[in-house]
């Protein structure tokens, strides 16, 4: 009898969203559950944890296997919990003789791995998004970082092998591909003839006309070069969202952070790009990071207004083990939360005058499950008042917006 599919919860980036649709096919010979973990806060790893408990609980007679980035960086404090039995890591989660293997822990050494290729789950189970992992590692040390002993350094994904991959997701019914990565603007460099993101999202574009919808993850806003910025401004099929890896506005604190940035190019780049396209820009920020005064923390304030940021991630700063600034004077954790809190009223503040302001607009919407919900070109989220066919592009009439996400109805 064949065992069945595994059950999967994932944590974290889409780039562990890419990866579990891959691990699907890993069934074992019994029930199994995989937890795909993410160390990227304090809070990110206590959700892995309590993850892995409501599994045990849930599925008591199942095969508990935790892999991912937390499963990387500490093994040993996963393979201790009662309720885990294996402990797999990133470089090994992607080989099918890993899950074969007899090895209660299998965690490699992450810096020896030199290859990623786009995987190959023939669609993903549930999404009408594909994901597409295009680049993995980061050869960058943020200070407050620790992704990188996670991931690894930075490695790319042949073009040939992302542009048959990405051609397969549209023939099997996926109206729109989310190129991913650790540090998707580093992609490149290893591989013969250093081709640039830019050149890579010109390749698919051409050798997949089929192709919708085309949308870029995270991005490190030093690292859009000009013949990027053209296409970010210039390309119907290139979604009109971008999501900066800005993390602060004060330059101090920026330097600090060992960011490549200063304010200034951030602030410049969002200005060039909205001169040209109307696009809308989301960022990672965090509050209260180490020596940060009241000062330094008001330039990250006014950056949301600043950058137009309408898409806003906002993070407490949380110590990451081994990495500098935990070294670094810390803040009180009640002035980390507050500021946490000021950055969050500030960007729902600003999310809900842009969505007032597309009131009236009629925006092509992906519908995705249940058939009420999709996201528009912009990465707004939309509920209409009627289903519609799930996986189709919908012309949606904006009636309204709860502070969060767009209403509508079918034009």
């Amino acid at each position: 009898m064949t065992a069945p599919a595994p059950h999967i919860v994932t944590l974290g980036c889409r780039l562990n969203l890419a990866e579990s649709e891959s691990l699907r096919g890993f069934s074992g010979t019994r029930a199994r559950v995989i937890v795909n973990s993410c160390e990227v806060t304090q809070s990110a790893v206590a959700e892995t944890r309590a993850a892995i408990r409501r599994a045990r609980r849930e599925r008591p007679d199942a095969e508990l296997i935790v892999t991912g980035c937390a499963a990387q960086i500490d093994p040993a404090g996963f393979a201790a919990m009662p309720e885990v039995d294996r402990v797999i890591g990133n470089g090994d989660k992607l080989d099918p003789a890993a899950w074969a293997a007899p090895e209660r822990v299998r965690v490699a050494d992450i810096f020896r791995v030199r290859e990623t290729a786009p995987h190959l789950a023939p669609s993903f189970a549930g999404h009408v998004r594909a994901f597409v992992e295009v680049q993995n590692g980061c050869d960058h040390r943020c200070t407050f970082c620790v992704i990188p002993y996670g991931r690894g350094d930075s490695r790319s994904a042949p073009a040939g092998a992302v542009v048959e991959r990405v051609a397969a997701l549209v023939e099997a019914g996926h109206r729109e591909v989310v190129l991913t990565g650790v540090d998707l603007t580093s992609y490149g460099p290893d591989l013969p003839g250093a081709p640039s993101l830019a050149a890579l999202v010109e390749r698919i574009l051409r050798h997949v006309p089929k192709l919708e919808r085309l949308r870029l993850s995270s991005l490190d806003s030093i690292e859009i070069d000009d013949r990027l910025l053209e296409l970010i401004v210039g390309e119907p099929r290139l979604m009109p969202h971008l999501h900066l890896s800005l993390q602060a506005g004060d330059d101090l604190i920026l330097k600090r952070m060992k960011r490549r940035h200063a304010r200034a190019d951030a602030v410049r780049l969002v200005e060039r790009i909205k001169a040209r396209r109307d696009v809308a820009i989301g960022a990672d920020l965090i509050a209260g990071f180490p020596t940060e005064t009241e000062a330094m923390f008001e330039n990250t304030l006014t950056l949301i207004a600043d950058c137009d940021i309408v898409h806003a991630h906002i993070f407490p700063y949380s110590p990451r083990p081994g990495t500098p600034a935990a070294r670094m004077p810390q803040l009180p954790s009640a002035t980390i939360k507050a500021r946490a809190a000021r950055l969050r009223a500030a960007a729902a503040e600003r999310r809900a005058a842009w969505l007032e302001g597309l009131k009236g607009s009629v925006q092509p919407v992906l519908i995705e499950r249940p058939g009420t919900r999709g996201h528009a070109p912009n990465h707004a989220e939309l509920r209409l008042a009627a289903p519609a066919p799930v996986g189709e592009v919908v012309p949606v009439r904006v009636t309204g917006h709860d502070g969060a996400r767009l209403l509508g109805e079918a034009a």
